[in-house]
């Protein structure tokens, strides 16, 4: 019984508020209008709902609301999950169908970012209203962490990608590529530095005037931690380049997010998905060739071979999902992935560490 008690008192130290107190503590997500932005915030959120009590709001535009309704429901999370509109001003080029990158020209992406910024007063309506003890904003929108500052909240940046990635494009345009670099199996194609060079000149101008370090402003303005989509396993080295360059920014991993729900429907509609790539004769060009290859650096991914000009057919996308998906001889990375998960205890720790230290000042 002592020693029981004496449990309690330390968890009571660590985390002096009451029950009934931490489950009105409430945070604030706030992903880019992506989908592939939006359900890495989704996976955090389940994950930790899963391990602490809380309320989570999801601000997007309403667009995106119908697909993420359906992955609140499939989780059974309507209690705990809740969606708050993001207005964005009106664009004749944009109406509100397009205010998400699915199915949006690409002619008009420029537009919904340009918008997107433009969206700051909604979102400084929101947290007045919500009054969250915690924000967790997203890649496009430093602008989110200082008016969340500005009212007195803390704010945390999830970058939904892995240290690799942002280890490089720092060697790339800021140390230059004299200086050395912590993998040298890492290069880019003639492509990629193309595409690579449009994307940062592009965000250069219309997202981070302010800041010539580019994406690094977002490490800046977040609270105490960054999140990441990666784990040590993966990725160490680059974490280590990254802390150096961050110096006083912790950098926490939050493991790869696999979904473990796993049942026989989802091999059927796998198998559907693998059968519709196989039939495409029109090539598909994916967004993140360069990750992929920092992650098939350590046995992590697999590189699906293209084109001299980056385009990716059906045929070969079909067969690299159904290896790692289905076929057997992907059960040790699916297993690897699964065991990696444990990262995000630790994340979670921490974010709920700053949550209820907000919490504890405003009382």
């Amino acid at each position: 019984m002592l020693e029981k008690h004496r449990a309690k008192e330390k968890i009571s130290d660590h985390f002096p508020l009451m029950d009934s107190e931490t489950t009105n503590l409430k945070i604030l997500m706030f992903p880019w209008l992506a989908h592939g932005h939006i359900f890495p915030y989704l996976e955090l959120a389940k994950r930790i709902l899963k391990r602490k009590n809380c309320h989570i709001h999801i601000c997007s535009t309403s667009i995106n609301f119908t697909s993420i309704n359906n992955f609140i429901q499939h989780n059974s999370l309507e209690n705990s999950i809740e969606l708050v509109e993001l207005h964005l001003p009106p664009y004749h080029e944009l109406p509100p169908h397009y205010h998400t990158t699915k199915n949006l020209p690409s002619n008009l992406v420029s537009a919904l970012l340009e918008a997107f910024q433009k969206s700051n007063s909604s979102f400084s309506e929101i947290i007045t209203s919500l009054k969250p003890d915690l924000v967790i904003y997203d890649i496009f929108q430093p602008w989110a962490a200082k008016i969340a500052s500005s009212k007195g909240v803390p704010a945390v940046h999830y970058a939904a990608f892995g240290a690799a990635i942002f280890s490089f494009i720092h060697h790339q345009y800021v140390c230059g590529p004299d200086d050395d670099f912590p993998s040298t199996a890492i290069s880019l194609k003639n492509h990629e530095r193309t595409d690579l060079d449009n994307f940062i000149n592009f965000i250069y101008t219309n997202i981070f005037e302010e800041d010539k370090d580019v994406f690094f402003v977002n490490f800046k303005l977040s609270s105490d931690i960054v999140l990441l989509r990666t784990c040590r396993g993966f990725e160490g080295k680059y974490m280590d380049y990254l802390s150096g360059l961050l110096k006083k920014k912790q950098l926490v991993p939050i493991g790869p997010q696999v979904n473990h729900d796993h049942n026989r429907n989802d091999d059927e509609e796998n198998s559907e998905i693998i059968q519709w790539l196989s039939k495409r004769t029109m090539p598909m060009k994916l967004d993140q060739p360069i990750s992929a290859r920092m992650l098939a650096e350590v046995g992590a991914c697999m590189e699906v071979s293209t084109d001299e000009n980056g385009v990716y057919k059906g045929e070969e996308l079909a067969k690299a999902m159904k290896k790692v998906v289905i076929d057997k001889s992907g059960d040790e990375l699916r297993l690897r992935a699964q065991e990696l998960k444990e990262a995000l205890d630790g994340a979670v720790e921490h974010l709920w560490q700053i949550c209820m230290k907000n919490k504890r000042c405003k009382n």
